[in-house]
């Protein structure tokens, strides 16, 4: 079995296993919310001075089996692009065990990937993150994939190449970009080219970003990795990148004339309940078919609640339909009976056809329980969503929609749904949504 043993141990990060812990310890926020991510950019740097942006990223993602960590070359030996398929990586807090399976599907499915082992034994990039990993999960698992020079297409390629595989397995994996930002310029220098990088990765997109770099002459270490991440995160499904925190190393030493930029980046997928209504549309239009809850139901999908689900064809209205209250077992339920009613039966719209789908946005509104309110005065069009209720008529508005400001306009749309005059009598209702895009 290949070993590749640890030599940045006692330079980058303590040597010693208890040092190690407690450093990373008090960089580290171990109350903070979880969330899923498809990917990420963290910098490799000493962690005294990229650690709490390290630490800061990953307190707030949930740590999963397996992370595809792909750094830059700086030491120029092995392929242009290596790969590692098996073995174990030491680290002061104990062994790191390749996943043989997912690397070795990643090689198959990226024809520029080479098994190279020579590229992995010097180089920090990847290493300096696995003691963070080891902290949250000890048994965590990596695919550790190094790149030197190549062409834009095969940076992309490769992206896609390791979606494919992630899909093919259906694994539980995480994409790590290990990279710093701009080196040796100002602080202010260093802040406005690292700001022109993130921009473009915040938007997802791959070709600015390497375009960006060339004209501003951003020295981002890991940018050729960074256009595969985005490429693959892209397939796999992302919406969205939010930057945690940025830091220069002039942060830790006091000295700004000549910096590295230091970014925390994580990119978010689609949330399980709009994944669940997009699936359930996308398999009722193409097929007839009604799909079944997933077997294992995420904390929101287990109770039980009234649901709307809003479907948007570039930015305008395509369907709308959902439930004041529950009347499935659970919110998963009540997602795929609503998501199939907005694409076929809202009776504002022709149902959805197989070739607009591609086309399509999803959003899952789920209710608290109505509640009963003595006037308008307690009610806020950004916060409440209204029910206006006559006899058996019923009128809901959802809160903080687009055209709607004002409490008047909430009561007087809810008044023409439900067919209810605005000198009637009615009662009011108050609710809250979560709502998921």
């Amino acid at each position: 079995m290949v070993i590749r043993d640890a030599v940045v141990a006692g330079q980058f990060y303590p040597g010693k296993p208890d040092e190690l812990r407690s450093m990373i310890k008090d960089m580290v926020d171990e109350e903070a919310e979880k969330k899923e991510v498809i990917g990420m950019i963290l910098p490799h740097a000493g962690y005294i001075y990229s650690g709490p942006v390290v630490g800061a990223v990953l307190s707030g993602v949930k740590i999963k089996g397996t992370f595809i960590i792909i750094g830059p070359n700086h030491t120029g030996g092995g392929k242009p692009l290596s790969i590692m398929t098996g073995g174990i990586w030491k680290t002061p807090l104990g062994e790191v065990e390749i996943d043989s399976e997912l690397a070795g599907k990643i090689l198959k499915e990226c024809k520029h990937l080479e098994e190279d082992q020579r590229a992995h034994i010097f180089e920090h990039s990847i290493e300096v993150q696995l003691p963070f990993l080891q902290y949250f999960n000890p048994d965590i698992k990596i695919v550790p994939i190094v790149f030197g020079y190549a062409g834009m297409n095969i940076y992309k390629d490769t992206g896609k190449g390791i979606a494919r595989a992630i899909k093919e397995l259906d694994r539980e994996a995480v994409i790590m970009v290990s990279s710093d930002m701009n080196h040796y310029e100002s602080q202010a220098i260093t802040r406005e080219k690292d700001n022109q990088a993130i921009e473009a990765i915040l938007d997802l997109d791959g070709d600015e970003l390497m375009a960006r770099a060339r004209e501003h002459h951003i020295t981002m270490c890991g940018v050729a990795p960074a256009v595969s991440l985005i490429t693959a995160a892209r397939e796999l499904g992302a919406t969205g990148a939010e930057l945690v925190m940025y830091r220069t190393s002039g942060d830790t030493t006091g000295d700004y004339t000549s910096v590295v930029g230091y970014a925390g980046i994580v990119i978010t997928g689609m949330s399980p309940l709009v994944k669940l209504a997009r699936d359930t549309v996308d398999a009722y239009i193409k097929n007839g078919k009604v799909i079944s809850p997933p077997s294992e139901l995420t904390p929101e999908m287990k109770n039980k609640a009234g649901v709307f689900v809003s479907i948007h064809k570039q930015g305008a209205l395509r369907g709308c339909i959902g439930t004041f209250e529950p009347t499935a077992e659970n919110v998963a339920g009540e997602i795929i009976g609503n998501a199939i009613s907005s694409a076929t039966r809202d009776p504002r719209f022709s149902p959805i056809s197989p070739e607009e789908l591609g086309d399509l946005d999803y959003s899952v509104d789920v209710l608290t329980e109505p509640e009963p309110i003595d006037s308008e005065d307690e009610l806020d069009s950004k916060k409440y969503g209204v029910i206006v209720q006559s006899g058996l008529r019923r009128g809901l508005l959802l809160p903080d929609l687009e055209g709607v400001e004002t409490v008047k306009q909430q009561i007087d749309i809810c008044r023409q749904k439900a067919g209810i005059s605005s000198s009637t009598p009615v009662k009011l209702y108050r609710f809250e949504v979560k709502r998921y895009k």
